[in-house]
């Protein structure tokens, strides 16, 4: 790399403001809020600053939050100490510094680990970061037009943007309208279970009707169903305003929880929908959480996404779509269907059954890679033997992760542990050998 003293200078600068400005590198750390980034560049633009270049990464602190690169371009050291003092005035920042010279590497050789939460209650930071927000509709949504409908909307997300874990989950008082639409669809799509849905979704969809309400009458309450998933495996559910990143969404299966929206779609188009609804995730996703092997199976591609890389994120993301969206498995000598965006679509499942799309053999390898249309009936399906067998090929497959560590949920303290050190992994041991001592005891007795 040559060296700024060998660069001969300008005999007349071509702007007498460019002889004076310096180039500058702000790095900034800001706590993981929204607006964060905004409330730092009002500083700037307020002290008449350029910025070239902005980048970011996730903090390395324990404290969610990013760190940004900011290169500028200031008159004065006074000018850009001013801005510095600006920044430091907003709440959200955490530490702010001035590097002077040339533009400043972003460590690319050491690539950091994303931040990913610890405790259940880290779940929490997740509540504004939605990709597409309940209320705010496409121009092509059947309620996109609909004001009443809109407002409806903006009201129960807001009821999912105040929650917090521990707080019991928000009731929905809903209208006789939503009823109705909720009942269109649960009686079309309860004829086709019988023959199509797997036993497991069978078992848990009856065990839903007796305990929790389910049934053609009125939309059930989701602090009911995760209630009573929680005493069959573990699984809660908690509400969400709308779509998450599919990183978030992931994380927060590794604590057995499911983010589930509370709002319906629009009764012009019951059996249309272009986003998750009350329906896709009652109807399609809730009954199979009640299965002990399925929960296994989603617990297993969550804390496999902990931590892990952007590119494996996409494959985990797309291992989910294959499975919990859209799979099928093997019962008896036929196909039933297990996957949500399956068994609360009646058209897409009656072309999954049908010998038009393409079925595979499950292998997470080859699932990872498989392209997929998002706005059309899926060309390609994947079958899987069980979800036993399935949940220990996800095993195998992410042992081949780059990640360098391992992680386990402890149900006990609902937090994620790190096995990073031989003290953890020991006290992991123990903990082992006391369930080993059970079971033989247990063996002895039988």
């Amino acid at each position: 790399m040559m060296h700024v003293d060998a660069l001969p200078a300008p005999a007349v600068p071509q702007d007498p403001r460019a002889a004076r400005e310096q180039p500058t590198t702000l790095l900034i750390s800001v706590r993981d809020q929204v607006g964060a980034l905004d409330e730092c560049l009002r500083a700037l633009r307020a002290a008449d600053i350029s910025m070239t270049r902005i980048e970011s990464r996730p903090s390395k602190t324990p404290e969610p939050g990013y760190d940004f690169c900011v290169d500028i371009d200031a008159r004065t050291k006074e000018v850009v100490q001013s801005a510095i003092e600006g920044i430091k005035k907003a709440a959200v920042v955490r530490d702010v510094r001035a590097i002077g010279g040339q533009h400043v590497p972003h460590e690319p050789a050491q690539p950091q680990t994303p931040w990913f939460p610890r405790k259940i209650s880290d779940l929490d930071t997740f509540a504004e970061k939605v990709l597409e927000m309940g209320e705010e509709l496409s121009s092509d949504h059947p309620g996109a037009q609909d004001p009443v409908y809109r407002r409806r909307r903006l009201e129960i997300v807001q009821l999912a943007k105040q929650y917090r874990a521990g707080q019991p989950l928000p009731r929905i008082e809903y209208t006789e309208q939503e009823n109705a639409t909720w009942r269109e669809v649960y009686m079309r799509l309860r004829d086709m279970y019988p023959r199509s849905a797997c036993r497991e979704y069978r078992a848990g969809f009856a065990l839903l009707e007796e305990h929790c309400g389910y049934g053609p009458d009125r939309i059930p309450q989701i602090e009911d169903i995760s209630q009573f998933l929680q005493g069959c495996t573990g699984f809660t559910l908690r509400p969400v305003m709308g779509l998450l990143t599919p990183r978030d969404f992931l994380n927060s299966l590794a604590f057995r929880v499911f983010h589930s929206t509370q709002y319906i779609r629009h009764h012009s188009a019951p059996f249309y929908t272009p986003e998750p609804d009350c329906c896709h995730e009652l109807l399609g996703h809730v009954p199979l959480f009640a299965d002990p092997h399925f929960a296994e199976l989603s617990q297993e591609i969550g804390l496999a996404s902990l931590g892990a890389s952007d590119e494996d994120i996409e494959k985990l993301a797309t291992i989910f779509w294959f499975t919990a969206e859209f799979g099928l498995c093997r019962e008896d000598a036929g196909v039933r269907a297990y996957g949500a965006g399956l068994l609360s679509s009646f058209g897409e499942l009656e072309h999954a059954m049908s010998d038009t799309p393409e079925k595979h053999p499950f292998e997470p390898s080859r699932v990872a890679l498989q392209k997929y249309p998002i706005t059309e009936f899926q060309p390609v399906y994947f079958v899987a033997n069980s979800f036993r067998d399935a949940t220990l090929k996800m095993r195998e497959f992410n042992a081949t992760m780059k990640r360098p560590f391992q992680v386990r949920y402890n149900p006990y303290t609902h937090s994620i542990e790190v096995l990073d050190s031989k003290d953890k992994v020991r006290q992991f041991v123990r903990s082992i050998a006391s369930e080993m001592q059970l079971l033989v005891s247990v063996l002895d007795q039988l």
